[in-house]
């Protein structure tokens, strides 16, 4: 079995992927572990020589100015967490929850927290045991980072919280000892993690929506022009070169569809939808690769408060906490990925206008008699509009809390919240285009389409046939799903046509 090493530098949006869906156990790396000791013992050599530090042996936010005694610094730690917990509405996923008790084992690793080497042990011990808190989604603002939602993570570990299966199994609670229960409670963990899995899952996406827009420019019988390097290369955006290579690799310089119409087409130029794929798609990559750098960097970053640098002799307090580098980035992929599935829901419309398409309407052979992909145009749409509403910036509101003493927050676990949820409607807009997309190759049979269109088709015709007459379509956009989350799609075009860009 693997061993996943928790060093505090090394989480990648691929690793914690990894981590939360694959089979291995944690540990804590010596170095790091190290790290840890040596922040512990100066922090305690700190509270022996009776001096007063913020969450060690004072009071919380506006309470900051309170001083516990040295005999109630431990029941300190426990109230901070139970009157914290105060997380509202439905659960994260498990998966989820996982993945931020490994971001909030990693900061803690990274040895500017005071904390004992037991406590990132702990947390490690619970992963590896597979007892995973139970954590509601609603709740932080993100200002000193996600509080309610991280509170219920360490109300698991003290042994308090609720948790998957319901049942501690082999592992025994955690002893808070001075400044633990602050140190599990500061930082955006819970933004961080559930956006770097719905950045995966968006990364995925990139690549789907080029093979969608192949499909969909063969089916619509477009033109292969505006993909011509030299007009990539006369607006030289990070995003667009790769975009139009991708469209290229997947349909082809040419095909029977293409060559059909290729002399004598009445159409001088195609929609938008088709024609600007590497602006629009390109932009989305270009916002997801600063997306994912911001958030790696956060992953890999010590947001406690104070922070304990124990090489320089300073326990510093500070703000590192603060989540709007990460509601920035959530709040610009949110955007990215609406326009990526805007722009495929085009496409949609295409196809079932005959006046565009020059197919039977809604691509049903027997219209009339059968509605065929009418109402899969119409929930596109509803997805669409629902993107539209939840893309609008979470990080643009602030809302003073604690008594004023919190008075500008992020908003962060809103935004990234709101960006899984569009990602999810973006992959059903995308099996709903790919849905039309093969229906369209086979009412335009005996031409065939390019060999990378081509294997797109097999691969959706394995377990979606062809609609001769109505039937339930959402079964159909449900197992194009699969072939996005199993990545068999994917790996299906890149065999064919190799590697596709990001």
């Amino acid at each position: 079995m693997k061993t996943f090493l928790i060093d505090g530098n090394s989480i990648t949006v691929d690793s914690l992927w990894e981590m939360t869906h694959g089979q291995g156990q944690f540990k804590l790396a010596d170095e790091a572990a190290k790290k840890v000791k040596a922040s512990r013992d100066y922090i305690e050599s700190r509270i022996k020589n009776g001096e007063i530090m913020y969450g060690v042996n004072t009071g919380f936010g506006a309470f900051s100015s309170v001083r516990i005694s040295d005999d109630q610094i431990e029941q300190l730690q426990k109230n901070l967490i139970r009157s914290h917990s105060v997380g509202i509405g439905d659960p994260f996923t498990k998966v989820q929850s996982k993945a931020m008790m490994i971001l909030r084992a990693n900061t803690l690793a990274r040895g500017h927290s005071g904390v004992r080497t037991e406590v990132v042990e702990k947390i490690l011990e619970f992963l590896n045991q597979d007892v995973i808190p139970v954590i509601p989604q609603q709740g932080s603002v993100g200002a000193s980072g996600d509080l309610a939602p991280l509170s219920h993570l360490a109300l698991a570990l003290i042994g308090e919280g609720e948790v998957w299966g319901g049942s501690y199994k082999n592992v025994k609670p955690l002893e808070l000892k001075a400044k633990e229960g602050l140190s599990l409670i500061n930082g955006c963990q819970v933004m961080t993690a559930v956006g770097l899995l719905a950045l995966f899952e968006a990364r995925d996406l990139l690549k789907i929506a080029d093979i969608a827009g192949a499909a969909s420019l063969e089916g619509l019988r477009g033109s292969r022009k505006p993909f011509d390097p030299l007009i990539s290369a006369a607006r030289p955006h990070a995003g667009e070169a790769p975009t139009a290579r991708n469209l290229i690799k997947v349909m082809g310089e040419s095909s029977e569809i293409a060559n059909s119409h290729a002399v004598n087409d009445p159409r001088v130029q195609d929609a938008y939808s088709l024609r600007c794929m590497p602006a629009v798609h390109g932009a989305a990559k270009m916002a997801l690769q600063y997306s994912i750098k911001v958030l790696e960097t956060e992953a890999n970053s010590s947001t406690d408060n104070p922070l304990v640098f124990a090489e320089s002799g300073k326990i510093l307090s500070c703000g590192n906490f603060h989540g709007m580098p990460v509601a920035h980035a959530m709040d610009f992929s949110s955007i990215a990925i609406s326009s990526l599935a805007s722009i495929s829901h085009e496409r949609i419309s295409k196809f079932i206008s005959t006046q565009m398409s020059e197919l039977p309407p809604f691509l049903a052979p027997d219209g009339g008699l059968n509605s065929g992909h009418m109402i899969v145009q119409v929930a596109s749409a509803s997805l669409v509009s629902e993107n539209k509403v939840l893309s609008h910036p979470a990080s643009v509101d602030s809302m003073p809390t604690s008594a004023e003493k919190e008075d500008h927050v992020s908003m962060g676990s809103i935004a990234a919240r709101k960006f899984s949820q569009i990602v999810k409607n973006a992959q059903n807009v995308l099996a709903m285009e790919l849905l039309c997309s093969t229906q369209a190759l086979d009412l335009i049979l005996p031409l065939k389409p390019a060999a990378g269109v081509k294997v797109v088709y097999d691969e959706i015709r394995k377990k979606v046939p062809f609609a001769k007459e109505d039937r339930v379509f959402s079964k159909d956009i449900n197992l194009i799903l699969q072939m996005f989350f199993n990545r068999n799609l994917i790996s299906r075009v890149e065999d064919r046509v190799g590697s596709l860009e990001t």
